[in-house]
């Protein structure tokens, strides 16, 4: 029997969660580098021209682009891995409302990607669902 078109279907490549999770490692890798400095990151960079010079490279165009390289200062908020500015604007007020304002937001976001992932796995379930329906009846 060949394969029909379904326009609905989502298309799901097997490798995804092999993706997610090396993006999961990369971001926590950032992050635990950034919490050290600088100097952490051209370690870094020194091991992988060590290990492999491609890894260094791309340790050291990854430095560049995200101007790592040349001293841009970011605060991390604690408990999310999110980054903003530290410079301050001189008035205290505003500087406070901004801290507070980009804490919401980070919160929010987080609410916001924990309801995407239960609405994702609510229609794996439902899938699944319609999948075991169709096995048995079939």
């Amino acid at each position: 029997m060949p394969l029909a078109y379904n326009p609905t279907a989502t298309p799901v490549a097997p490798a995804d969660g092999f993706v997610q999770s090396v993006k999961r490692v990369l971001m926590q890798a950032r992050d635990w580098l950034d919490a050290r400095g600088k100097p952490a990151w051209i370690i870094a960079m020194i091991l992988g021209f060590v290990a492999a010079w491609p890894v260094g490279l791309a340790i050291l165009g990854y430095m560049i682009w995200s101007k790592r390289m040349f001293g841009n200062c970011t605060r991390r908020h604690a408990g999310t891995g999110r980054a903003h500015r530290v410079e301050s604007t001189g008035n205290a007020a505003f500087d406070a409302y901004r801290d507070e304002t980009l804490k919401r937001l980070e919160d929010e976001h987080g609410a916001f990607v924990d309801f995407l992932q239960k609405l994702r796995e609510a229609r794996d379930k439902a899938e699944f669902d319609q999948f075991m329906e169709e096995r048995r009846q079939g």
